[in-house]
């Protein structure tokens, strides 16, 4: 069983049923990883910080210098210090932005009757909220989505091989240059601060420390990443799904983040099997999401199901920060593409092809048609 094949990614819910049911704790031994498939086991990887670090250097794995792989007092502390940036108000207040960008998205596609929904809108979109939330030019969505490209690239580093070592090659030459990228962001916003995230950043103060410019960068790569990416693949998910706005039964009918990381502090129990001290542990977000045990006719699309606790943002200390903005992205993307997407059907009877890291689930890209439009511009 090939995990991180194209088939098996497109579709890997019948297998996870089976796992689930048969051994919902698995050991991977070519890998020196473990599985865990069910919701409480997952709930529990994700939350039991005592006895699962988000550090996979526990595992004797590297990993980004990014907060979610980092464990308390440190992540707790950096934690702090971006929510003092990144609060509601902050997420509310690009609302009117983020209709108008939909809007101009759909705009360059509308008359043609046709598009790639994942590159003409579910990857701008996003990609371009960000750039007006952190207060940097939107003409450089082009390259913050190629550094995206590269950093999903890391996902690679699980199986090994080649194209982990590549990957990991490819990175470090990135992070230079978001490095420089960003040092002089921040450079200008001391010198003339403005009203945008990058400025709150480099003022945010929990108890007289402050954010240093290596762990700004480090959320700065973290947004463009998470912040894009799980919006993206929410997008182009609920349009496979042809459904209308339930988007918390697409989080977890498809999951836009199937898998989490893990390493185990001390040896852990978990059904039975005792997993060892200092492995690698993946809680499988998209099995757990469909364990029927959690959720009455889990394989069933129910646009009405409540209550619906999915843990399709994670849990615990680590629960998604961006969860309100690719929440609101969502309410605000989905009427705009299916009330002016006039007849939207699928363009391509072809499998469609995975995204390119691992962990995610959601069309690369995604040709569909619809009954040719007018613009918004030429409707107002």
């Amino acid at each position: 069983m090939n995990f991180f094949s194209d088939e098996m990614r497109r579709n890997p819910f019948p297998a996870y049923d089976q796992l689930r049911s048969h051994s919902p704790v698995l050991h991977a031994p070519p890998l020196d990883l473990w599985m865990i498939f069910d919701y409480q086991g997952a709930k529990r990887a994700l939350n039991d910080n005592e006895a699962f670090s988000s550090s996979m250097f526990t595992a004797s794995r590297a990993n980004p210098e990014w907060f979610i792989f980092f464990d308390p007092p440190r992540h707790t502390k950096l934690r702090a210090l971006i929510m003092r940036a990144f609060t509601p108000r902050v997420v509310a207040n690009l609302e009117p932005r983020i209709r108008e960008l939909s809007r101009e998205l759909l705009d360059q596609s509308i008359e043609h009757g046709e598009m790639d929904l994942a590159a003409d809108f579910s990857v701008p979109l996003p990609m371009m909220v960000i750039a007006e939330m952190l207060g940097v030019p939107v003409g450089d969505r082009a390259r913050f989505t190629r550094w995206n490209d590269v950093m999903l690239g890391l996902s690679f580093a699980v199986p090994g091989g080649e194209q982990a070592a590549q990957a990991s090659k490819t990175f470090f030459a990135v992070k230079d240059e978001m490095s420089a990228y960003l040092g002089e962001l921040l450079a200008q916003r001391r010198e003339a601060p403005r009203d945008d995230l990058l400025t709150k950043l480099v003022h945010a103060e929990v108890d007289g420390e402050h954010l240093t410019e290596p762990e700004i960068l480090g959320f700065f790569q973290l947004l463009l990443i998470a912040g894009s990416e799980t919006t993206t693949n929410l997008l182009n998910n609920a349009i496979l799904c042809l459904i209308e706005n339930p988007i918390e039964e697409v989080l977890r009918y498809r999951s836009p983040v199937q898998w989490m990381f893990r390493a185990t502090r001390r040896e852990v129990e978990v059904h039975g099997q005792k997993i060892p001290a200092g492995k690698l542990v993946l809680p499988i977000i998209g099995a757990a999401n469909r364990d029927p045990r959690q959720f009455p006719e889990a394989g069933r699309f129910d646009i009405a199901r409540d209550p619906n606790p999915h843990i399709a943002f994670g849990h615990g200390i680590h629960f998604c920060l961006g969860a309100p903005l690719s929440r609101l992205e969502a309410k605000i993307a989905l009427p705009d593409l299916l009330e002016r997407l006039q007849g939207l059907e699928l363009a391509s009877r072809e499998p469609w092809e995975p995204r390119q890291a691992l962990h995610v689930h959601g069309p690369a890209r995604l040709p569909v048609r619809f009954n040719p439009g007018r613009r918004a511009a030429a409707q107002a």
